[in-house]
């Protein structure tokens, strides 16, 4: 065995300690994917997708090089490890593995442009902020144009550190938006209920409630409601367990608007300015960005 000192770079992953927290940015990484997409010369651009985009339902040329596309999105898929705010975008570029038509390929750039504008980005874990779990979840409703499916995200929160993120296309239809963000509450709730459990592992005690956070009212009604009607009979009982958890006091729910829903950057494209002052609630730094 040899001691190598301090961790300063680990697959792809640079890591900065500082005396109160733990800077994770990925530059080389974002550099040779930009060198690798020959774009080293092109503008930057301040987000990574278009908003209102139609890339779902796209009718554009096949792309000439499906295995480049395949390679430029794996390695994207690698970098939302440190960049949550990638997730969507990485997300949808995903589904056209298969099959990428033009426009996906102009958009896989597109993000790629944005990497040049976020070089030192990465995200802070705080060894001061409290102990303390927070999610925030939401849903896109119907946002598959061909199975109809849902889109779910949501990040967890350990005081000011981003823990865990995803999105994710949910499982089932859901019949209203009201579902949809019920089946993405109880997603996240289960998330935190695992997380919960490895902190305990590791000695780190958490006995008060875990707020969990969505900008849907009727989804939270449909937890505080112990009467199933015509609205919720139809949905799995497995996710009615969220109701047993807030009742027990193992989770609180909480009500935020929408402007300051922070997964409501996993699911869907946003404008400028609403894109960067969700980013920076994410616990993303940028080093390199004037302040």
């Amino acid at each position: 065995m040899k001691d190598l000192g301090m961790l300063k770079y680990f697959l792809g992953i640079e890591v900065a300690l500082g005396p109160d927290d733990i800077f994770l940015p990925q530059r080389k990484y974002y550099l040779d994917i930009v060198d690798e997409c020959g774009l080293s010369g092109s503008c930057p651009v301040d987000t990574p997708m278009e908003q209102n985009h139609t890339l779902l339902d796209s009718k554009s040329a096949p792309h000439s090089d499906p295995a480049q596309y395949r390679r430029i999105v794996g390695r994207l898929v690698y970098l939302t490890h440190t960049c949550p705010e990638l997730s969507y975008a990485v997300n949808i570029l995903a589904q056209f593995m298969q099959t990428p038509l033009t426009d996906h390929w102009d958009t896989a750039q597109r993000l790629v442009r944005y990497l040049k504008s976020s070089l030192g980005q990465g995200v802070v874990l705080s060894s001061t902020a409290p102990l303390q779990l927070n999610a925030y979840c939401d849903s896109d409703f119907n946002k598959c144009p061909s199975t109809r499916r849902s889109l779910t995200g949501y990040i967890v929160m350990l005081g000011d550190s981003p823990l865990q993120w995803k999105t994710k296309n949910q499982s089932r239809v859901s019949l209203s938006s009201a579902e949809a963000e019920y089946h993405a509450m109880a997603m996240t709730c289960t998330e935190l209920l695992w997380l919960k459990e490895v902190l305990q592992f590791l000695g780190v005690d958490h006995s008060q409630p875990m707020c969990l956070s969505s900008d849907s009212q009727a989804a939270l009604q449909i937890t505080a409601n112990s009467v199933f009607h015509e609205r919720t009979k139809h949905i799995e009982s497995a996710c009615h367990f969220i109701r047993d958890e807030i009742t027990s006091g193992t989770i609180t729910n909480a009500h935020i608007p929408t402007e300051e829903q922070l997964a409501d950057i996993f699911t869907k494209a946003l404008g400028c300015d609403q894109f960067k002052y969700l980013r920076s609630k994410l616990g993303v730094l940028n080093l390199h960005a004037p302040h």
